[in-house]
């Protein structure tokens, strides 16, 4: 038999926690680093980032000051929000798109390293490699 009272996290709150997830692997935190700065177990975080767990509004704000971004990152480009020019489906999908390519351990180490070099001619010219590797070469 299967447990209906098993209730799914609400988008929000699973965006909201990916966001939290992609901030703090940008600066290369752990959860259990972040827990401690918050005073809580790296259980909750893990919690947090998956959307089990709602994030009450002073926690998000000890978080985003933690992490050094405003509260308004971790809802940029939530579920049902519309964009900026009105339009929700292919804005999104591409954010989500790098969104989630951010969050892997490649796409962090490959956004880390681009954006430490500094001649923009040289990050063209990969851009341009990378394009030419993969199947299609599209934009």
């Amino acid at each position: 038999m299967v447990e209906e009272n098993k209730k799914k996290p609400n988008p929000i709150d699973t965006h909201v926690g990916s966001r939290i997830r992609l901030r703090r692997n940008m600066l290369g935190m752990s959860q259990e680093k972040l827990g401690e700065n918050l005073g809580i177990t790296f259980q909750q975080i893990q919690k947090y980032e998956k959307g089990t767990n709602r994030v009450g509004a002073s926690r998000l704000q000890a978080i985003a000051s933690i992490l050094g971004v405003p509260v308004a990152f971790f809802f940029e480009n939530a579920p049902g929000q519309e964009t900026a020019h009105g339009g929700f489906a292919e804005e999104q999908s591409s954010t989500a798109f790098a969104m989630e390519f951010c969050s892997t351990p490649e796409g962090l180490q490959l956004n880390r390293a681009f954006f430490r070099i500094a001649d923009p001619k040289v990050r063209r010219r990969i851009v341009d490699l990378v394009k030419s590797l993969s199947d299609d070469g599209a934009d």
